[in-house]
């Protein structure tokens, strides 16, 4: 139903049985571009011949207007990802994740801040989410907020494609401060050629536009601060932080450390603006834009959890968690669980940070966290580009961006579990780099022939042209990808299903053993006794008989979760 390529948020099984597989994989872009490159330089009129340069000149013409370029990059990337929904359908959910953010949007888009626990809250019980003090989403606010901005609009899929074209937009402009126009532009068009139109960025329901918004607009407000020290920047960059606060903290704190060192360091430098100028400009548009927006965050946890300084993620992996988040804590003591599902889950997550805190365990992990991150975000033919890295790597405009991805890739490091959008606070940081190597390489001639432009080129081309042509697979409906990088269709079938009957329903999930432990079945609007559908695990016959006279009047089913699902009436499973 989408073009998309997820297999970034499975869990890793065996990256060695993938290596081999990968690595050839890998090989078939390589000579995809050196015969662009041989063409290019043997047959240079085929660039023009083909339409090419003059969608070149196109984009050096129009990257001097420097807003509609950032405004032309994000909408473009809403048009043509919106038609794709059109053709379709939206992205489908599938993991617990997923269905926690939905909560939030839920919960938002009617109203509230959040819910009040559910008498029957046992049977309902899911991960990620929180019962008590109140029933609501553990993570965050951000990504539930603009998934509720898309479920009064129609549905909640329509948010997140608002904040992927913010997310392309965001990070053109981010460019725009550290490098020339033309090649900010084309990082634009690099970025929503893969994360926004091609990665489950887009196609699901993550928090990972959203944190990449409030990192490009901290690291491209930086030097636009330093060069001018508008009131305007600061503004930009206090909203950065906000969104970061309220998508990825952690990681979020990890740039902003990295941001305030340079920051400071420029301040109280030799170069240092007078005070007066620091003051207005700088210090007093932060403080007056943050204390406001961070008031309202406070006030949220405080409706939530009961403190403006517990996050409802605290109260939930108090709650359920054994293993900690960080390799050098100790793990919290065992828990109770009422359902076998949501134990081994937990379970599995203390065997894993037990073994991420050996030296094995921690190089393992950080070979898994590498893999991830380059399915992701350095797709080939892009990362041939690092070629040039030693290059870049001296160069002086550089040295801030280093230090602060340097901070940014060791706090990661320390984290026990990763999936690709952790490092997406940092998404315009990498495309800097990307962007810096392309134009070392450039420049870079062999026998007097530009056989660096020519394998920019080429690059460009071949990146661009694959994305073009996994759209038109999709649009074909030939989908490369596996069936469950499109959502739970299987889910979704039931839904529709038990939509088209009359009446109201229960439905109890009944899991096999060998169900994916990432995956849920279990999840449920905000206003539960209010919902079409109510999804509860199957506790056996006697606690299931407290959900039969709670819900008298609706219609039970039961479910088997074994890959081959089918309803049934559950009066005939009793």
């Amino acid at each position: 139903m989408v073009f998309d390529d997820v297999e970034s948020v499975q869990p890793a099984a065996s990256l060695r049985a993938r290596a081999l597989p990968w690595a050839l994989k890998f090989l078939k872009p390589v000579g995809v571009v050196a015969i662009v490159v041989y063409l290019l330089l043997k047959f240079p009129q085929i660039w023009a011949a083909l339409g090419l340069a003059r969608i070149e000149q196109f984009g050096k013409q129009i990257a001097d207007k420097k807003g509609l370029c950032v405004f032309l990059v994000g909408f473009s990337l809403f048009v043509i990802r919106g038609a794709g929904a059109l053709l379709l359908g939206v992205p489908l959910p599938r993991y617990h994740d997923e269905f926690s953010y939905l909560l939030a949007a839920d919960t938002f888009a009617h109203g509230r801040l959040t819910n009040p626990p559910h008498p029957m809250w046992v049977h309902f019980e899911t991960f990620h989410v929180i019962w008590q003090p109140t029933y609501m989403s553990m993570y965050p606010p951000g990504e539930g907020l603009i998934l509720a901005v898309g479920e009064v609009l129609g549905n909640p899929w329509v948010g997140q494609l608002l904040a992927s074209a913010l997310m392309c937009a965001a990070i053109c402009w981010m460019l725009q401060g550290w490098i020339p126009p033309r090649w900010a532009l084309l990082g634009g068009v690099l970025v929503v050629a893969r994360l926004g139109l091609l990665s489950y960025f887009t196609n699901g329901y993550w928090s990972a536009c959203l944190p990449a918004v409030g990192g490009a607009l901290i690291l491209g407000s930086l030097p636009r601060i330093q060069q001018g020290a508008k009131k305007f920047s600061a503004v930009v960059m206090a909203i950065g932080l906000f969104i970061l606060a309220n998508t990825r903290p952690y990681e979020g704190f990890l740039l902003a450390l990295g941001v305030a060192i340079d920051l400071f360091a420029w301040m109280f430098g030799r170069h240092r603006p007078p005070v007066r100028i620091l003051l207005t400009r700088i210090m007093l548009p932060l403080v007056l834009t943050l204390v406001p927006l961070a008031a309202g965050t406070g006030y949220y946890y405080y409706r939530v959890t009961g403190s403006p300084f517990r996050m409802a993620y605290d109260v939930n992996r108090a709650t359920y968690a054994m293993g900690r988040y960080f390799i050098w804590q100790k793990p919290w003591p065992q828990k109770t669980y009422h359902h076998a599902k949501m134990r081994a889950y937990y379970e599995r997550e203390f065997r894993e940070a037990t073994e991420d805190q050996t030296l094995r365990g921690f190089l393992r992990r950080g070979r898994e966290k590498l893999y991830y991150f380059w399915k992701v975000y350095l797709v080939p033919p892009l990362p041939f580009v690092l070629i040039a890295l030693p290059c870049a790597a001296r160069d002086r405009r550089l040295r801030v961006p280093w230090m602060i991805g340097g901070i940014f890739v060791m706090g990661l490091a320390v984290e026990v579990w990763f999936l690709p959008h952790y490092f997406a606070p940092a998404a315009a940081l990498l495309y800097l780099f990307l962007m810096q190597c392309m134009r070392h390489l450039r420049w870079f001639e062999w026998k007097q022939r530009p056989v660096g432009l020519a394998f920019v080129r080429a690059v460009s081309v071949v990146y661009l042209g694959t994305a073009l042509l996994r759209i038109g697979l999709a649009v074909a409906h030939v989908h490369p990808e596996k069936e469950w990088q499109h959502g739970d269709l299987e889910r979704a079938a039931i839904v529709r299903e038990l939509d088209a009957l009359p009446g109201e329903d229960v439905v109890l999930v009944r899991y096999a053993p060998d169900f994916d432990l990432d995956r849920e079945w279990v999840s449920n609007r905000a206003d539960v006794d209010g919902s079409k559908i109510v999804w509860a695990r199957d506790m056996g016959a006697e606690k299931n008989q407290e959900l039969l006279d709670y819900y008298r009047g609706r219609k039970f089913w039961i479910i088997e979760a074994d890959g081959s699902a089918k309803l049934e009436p559950y009066e005939e499973k009793r």
